[in-house]
């Protein structure tokens, strides 16, 4: 099976990913502390990497071989692998463009986010195109990002931030 050259040439590591240096370094520094807040909104224009870092976080947040204060995944447990490979059920990446629908966000996000991981530390939702969410769904999603179960992790991807309401930002 062929890669899409997006996902072929991807940063696998945090040194990979070019520009973006305040990103890299506060994420960077979170991770490193163990300081991990339970949402983050990404937000700039199509092509800054924005799910490409999304990615390489909960990569370095649920590697088993991760060193103590150190930050960079090791690309090399069988955590960074399932998440390299898309296929980590603890890693769950949901495109808003197409599931706008209150009952895609129900049954992928609210649902999923009440069990505990499967394998990893953390629950790591990536939510990209957010802004294309409906009304409906963000009502669904706001009482967990009120109040998250401690293993879950939300990150929001969009290009337009404007379009994500203000009780979801704050």
């Amino acid at each position: 099976m062929s890669l899409a050259l997006y996902r072929k040439y991807r940063p696998q590591t945090f040194a990979e990913v070019t520009n973006q240096n305040h990103v890299k370094i506060t994420l960077g520094n979170e991770i490193a502390t163990g300081k991990i807040a339970h949402a983050y909104a990404f937000a700039g224009p199509r092509g800054v990497g924005k799910t490409t870092i999304a990615r390489l976080f909960a990569k370095a947040i649920n590697c088993e071989k991760r060193k103590e204060g150190a930050f960079e995944p090791c690309n090399a447990c069988s955590s960074c692998e399932e998440t390299t490979g898309g296929h980590a059920l603890d890693v769950i990446e949901l495109d808003a463009a197409t599931h706008t629908g209150v009952d895609n966000v129900r049954a992928n996000i609210v649902e999923n986010a009440r069990f505990s991981p499967s394998k990893a530390k953390f629950k790591v939702f990536i939510i990209d195109e957010a802004h294309m969410l409906s009304g409906s769904s963000w009502n669904a999603l706001l009482k967990t990002l009120e109040e998250p179960p401690a293993h879950a992790i939300f990150i929001l991807a969009t290009t337009e931030i404007h379009k994500i309401p203000d009780t979801i930002l704050s």
